[in-house]
């Protein structure tokens, strides 16, 4: 369990391959006290009341916030630099940053002319529904905005914490490898879109797209994944476009002008 905020489940394995070929597998050696359950239950319950409170606030007055989860370095911030002046014409686009110190990404974006609102998380390791929403109250958006949550860069704990937002897009890099799907299921199998950004690196890292792409599809059958270069440009237009489809609360019902194809 999560020593920062509490979540997560106590069924740690331990896998031993030894010299001489032989394999010894543990189970976590104890059983979790109730009162842990409890409370990691309580502390859920209580986010998902708030997240639920979000997102009615959010669909009354036709914002779309959209939740930004990866590794740290994937390039969540730049790619939100690069975004930004392409929509920015066509509405209101604000950004809520999380990191557990520092004001550099939100200076970043800042830089776009956006609004930003910063959320220090310390030792956290995740935004939740009460930092949204008293990010939201500082960020204060105009109706019809498009809201990026840049999450905390963690591919564990964000994905167990809804935060009320219209949906999930997970962030991989190429640089990454391939078997980040399979080594942390839960947040790919939260992702509504799965972005697979530096394509431009495809030459000189060790991944093939389609089996990255085919890793994602392994933990969740159907989600959409989408190849892209925050550096060239290539992948953009289809991203602006899966954007424009969504909806406060909604689904995309087409993707729209893909200048780039699917994987």
């Amino acid at each position: 369990m999560c020593g920062t905020c509490g979540c997560g489940e106590p069924d740690v394995r331990v896998d031993g391959r030894h010299s001489d070929g032989s394999v010894s597998l543990h189970a976590h050696g104890h059983e979790p006290h109730g009162v842990e359950v409890e409370i990691e239950t309580a502390l859920l319950a209580k986010n998902d009341h708030l997240a639920a409170h979000n997102r009615e606030w959010l669909a009354a007055r036709g914002i779309v916030a959209l939740n930004l989860m990866s590794s740290p370095g994937s390039g969540k911030t730049s790619l939100l630099c690069r975004t930004i002046p392409l929509l920015a014409r066509e509405r209101p686009v604000g950004v809520i940053e999380g990191d557990q110190e520092t004001r550099l990404d939100a200076e970043r974006i800042r830089g776009t002319g956006a609004p930003v609102v910063q959320i220090n998380t310390g030792a956290g390791c995740h935004l939740d529904a009460d930092m949204l929403a008293r990010g939201l109250a500082e960020l204060r958006p105009p109706p019809g905005s498009l809201v990026f949550v840049e999450n905390v860069g963690n591919l564990v704990c964000p994905a167990l914490f809804d935060l009320g937002e219209a949906a999930r897009v997970v962030v991989v890099s190429v640089t990454e490898g391939e078997d980040k799907p399979l080594k942390y299921p839960h947040m790919f199998a939260a992702a509504d879109l799965v972005l697979i950004n530096k394509i431009d690196l495809l030459p000189y890292v060790d991944v093939r797209l389609d089996s990255l792409a085919g890793h994602c599809r392994a933990v969740n059958p159907g989600v959409e994944v989408l190849p892209l270069s925050v550096t060239t440009g290539e992948g953009m237009g289809t991203w602006c476009d899966w954007l424009t489809t969504r909806e406060p609360g909604g689904l995309p019902t087409s993707m729209l002008g893909l200048d780039s194809p699917r994987v």
